[in-house]
């Protein structure tokens, strides 16, 4: 039997650190990290106002419980929960009806948003329309994958919303595997004006003039790996659901997969890309600044929302 360092049974080896760890450590190390994380990046500010968008599911359940333990004592800053109803029956009922569950225990505001609400269909809907409409029809296979239409959707209603209620800062359940698959998307796809906006915060610096009509994003777990939240939070047994998404697929499966066995091989290999990228940071924000022709933030001609052609994605996927 393995034990930690207090002597007490282990039950979680970090292999990246080589140490053993007991239940009350492994608890102790993960907010640690957190509040580490929050501190070296200046999350958090006096007078703000956090919009913790809360899925149900484990990292976002995660970072609204430490983040509680870190808020509740203080009075300068507000804090509120929210949810996004992708329309996708009973995986989403479920997950939203843990949501609300761990918000009630915990005594913070729960607002819940619909695609529905905002496009008149939810998920479910809108695949079948889009089915029938695609030239793919005849494969059964979409020609946009379905999690497209769900991210550009529920980036479009969180920033909506949260700045209409005053939020002055969207707390995300981001994990580390979350930042280090973005940042290969963002390298394979060529898109380095998505990657100058990545890091902790969010930064539309580059775009000042309609920078703030978005909200910036803040991510306390972006150091910790998606295992650890999963075992926090098994740990600390939080409400969580851990159904899977029935439209769930696309790149960023195929290099989590790529990722993770790469991780156990090297174990580790998941922070030096993430430290590597930061490093390089400030660099990839300098080369789209000065940038000929490089996208700016622009308003949406239909919705008025911030976009960076005409016409928001959210406009021209489900209109």
């Amino acid at each position: 039997m393995q034990k930690c360092h207090c002597g007490k049974k282990a039950i979680f080896y970090r292999r990246y650190e080589g140490r053993y760890l007991c239940k009350n450590h492994f608890v102790q190390s993960i907010e640690s990290k957190v509040r580490k994380t929050i501190a070296k990046y200046r999350m958090l500010k006096s007078g703000d106002r956090i919009a913790f968008g809360i899925s149900g599911g484990k990292d976002s359940t995660t970072v609204l419980y430490i983040l509680n333990k870190i808020l509740k004592p203080r009075r300068d800053i507000e804090y509120f929960a929210f949810s996004i109803d992708e329309g996708t029956g009973e995986y989403r009922k479920k997950s939203i009806g843990m949501a609300k569950k761990t918000c009630k225990e915990l005594g913070v505001e729960h607002h819940v948003f619909s695609f529905k609400q905002f496009f008149g269909k939810g998920m479910k809907e809108k695949m079948e329309e889009v089915k029938k409409q695609s030239k793919g029809k005849q494969t059964g296979q979409y020609v946009t994958e379905p999690c497209t239409y769900c991210s550009v959707a529920r980036r479009y209603i969180i920033n909506k919303v949260t700045r209409e209620m005053k939020a002055t800062k969207i707390c995300l359940g981001h994990n580390l595997d979350d930042e280090v698959q973005s940042i290969l998307m963002n390298y394979i796809r060529g898109d380095l004006m998505r990657a100058s906006r990545a890091g902790p915060i969010t930064d539309y610096s580059l775009e000042k003039e309609k920078g703030e009509l978005f909200v910036p994003r803040i991510k306390p777990l972006r150091e910790i790996p998606e295992r650890e939240t999963a075992l926090y939070a098994y740990v600390k047994k939080l409400n969580v659901c851990y159904d899977k998404c029935p439209y769930v697929g696309g790149m960023r499966f195929f290099i989590r997969d790529f990722l993770n066995d790469l991780e156990e091989r090297c174990p580790g290999v998941k922070f030096s890309i993430l430290r590597t990228f930061d490093r390089m940071l400030p660099a990839i924000r300098e080369i789209v600044e000065k940038e000929e022709g490089s996208e700016r933030l622009s308003v949406c001609k239909k919705c008025g929302e911030p976009t960076s052609g005409e016409i928001c994605k959210a406009c021209e996927l489900w209109e």
